[in-house]
């Protein structure tokens, strides 16, 4: 996607999260000299099949897999210290060099260990269904203006201070909740002070970055995490994460001007999935969806959940594509309908009785649609060797263009593998 007037370039996810984001990100990470995270935290995985075996990245961006680019963590995510130093030393013991090719947002803030308590404690996040990462929390505490930043780190009394107060607070929320939990302050505080010397060295003003990267005419990717239907303002509420996971995200995720983003590719499988709870109006009936799930081993990467399954909704890719400004698409996963005979797509659906075109605002609306599906014929043979468009069987082809036609985006990318040659480029 790179090349003339596009040298930034937003990567999100057009369903509701797993589309296949990391693949496609480390494809594009070869041309670009910068990869930036710019939202949600390690709930979030990324998973990349290299040569060098499978490798599931949590919070650093996928570019890291590629010794040519730099990596930024950017101020909207929400750090989790303990598990990426796990996840640094994971890389740099399979030979991955991380040091001097990462940086850290001063701004971003800090999961820590009573968000995650909080997190696994509240009845309304089993509710949602969360991954118990302490992600909702985190944010909570930085919209409440109430967090722990990672610059804080830079001052010990700060960042006690700052721990007992948020101490305090979680614990009488665990008592309201009738929890015997509680979390100590004084060992979240003595966790940091540890985790601080080697945390530090990774600080910089993020967005600084990134504007001087770009200012130099190299090129910047801008990851995102989770799914535009799990964004907190545009997403299925209250069924969602706590961050924007639109493109709009990316902006303010990152530090730059909206005007230096050049295009935006969205991300969607040749079906549909879904982790946790909430409405899924595509999705297949028991035996069908087990079937999706078999054939494409749909488990999180983050929380090993089984994910719901079904069919191609051009509604909410149509939607996505609205609310994210595509330029482009990327549809990833095409082998996994290899051997279906015919495949159902929903094209619209139907609300008491009247067509509808859109997502409806309303959770109860979304919940009463029924999707109305045309049925493609499939080719029910492999894929996986398509190295070029015209490779592909006849009617993959049909059904590519169908879906291309029902998004109104152009495909761009096709993903018929795991791997990273399993990436058509559609010229």
């Amino acid at each position: 996607m790179f090349g003339g007037d596009v040298r930034c370039v937003v990567v999100v996810g057009a369903q509701w999260g797993d589309e296949g984001k990391g693949k496609v990100v480390d494809a594009l990470a070869e041309r670009a000299a910068l990869v930036v995270r710019y939202q949600g935290g390690a709930n979030a995985g990324h998973t990349v099949d290299t040569a060098d075996g499978e490798f599931v990245l949590h919070q650093i961006p996928a570019g890291i897999l590629h010794a040519g680019t730099r990596c930024v963590i950017g101020n909207g995510v929400v750090l989790d210290a303990e598990t990426l130093f796990h996840e640094i030393d994971a890389l740099v013991a399979r030979g991955v060099r991380v040091e001097g090719r990462l940086v850290v947002s001063d701004r971003a803030h800090l999961v820590l260990p009573y968000h995650k308590l909080l997190d696994a404690e509240s009845p309304r996040s089993r509710e949602i269904g969360t991954t118990s990462r302490g992600i909702g929390p985190a944010y909570e505490d930085k919209i409440g203006r109430r967090g722990v930043r990672v610059g804080d780190l830079r001052d010990r009394a700060l960042t006690e201070s700052l721990v007992h107060a948020a101490v305090e607070r979680a614990n009488a929320v665990l008592q309201q909740w009738g929890s015997a939990r509680r979390c100590d302050a004084r060992s979240v505080a003595d966790g940091l002070a540890q985790l601080a010397p080697r945390l530090l060295p990774f600080l910089a003003d993020a967005g600084k970055v990134v504007w001087s990267t770009l200012r130099a005419g190299e090129n910047v990717l801008l990851e995102g995490a989770q799914g535009a239907l799990l964004d907190v303002d545009h997403g299925t509420y209250p069924f969602v994460t706590s961050s924007s996971t639109t493109a709009g995200g990316a902006v303010t995720g990152t530090g730059i001007g909206p005007l230096s983003i050049d295009a935006v590719l969205g991300v969607v499988k040749a079906y549909t999935t879904r982790v946790g709870n909430g409405p899924l109006p595509s999705e297949a009936e028991p035996a069908e969806a087990e079937r999706l799930r078999t054939l494409g081993g749909e488990y999180g990467a983050t929380t090993g959940r089984p994910r719901r399954c079904g069919w191609f909704d051009a509604v909410v890719v149509r939607y996505s594509a609205r609310v994210n400004g595509l330029s482009d698409l990327a549809i990833t996963k095409l082998d996994i309908l290899d051997s279906i005979a015919s495949i159902p797509v929903c094209t619209h659906y139907l609300l008491d009785g009247e067509r509808l075109d859109d997502v409806p605002d309303t959770i109860p609306e979304l919940e009463r649609v029924r999707p109305v599906y045309e049925h493609l014929p499939g080719w029910r043979r492999s894929t996986a060797a398509a190295r070029g468009l015209a490779d592909l069987p006849a009617e993959a082809r049909a059904y590519l263009d169908r879906l291309e036609a029902l998004a109104a985006t152009r495909i761009r990318y096709i993903g018929v593998g795991t791997r990273r040659e399993q990436l058509i480029e559609v010229p």
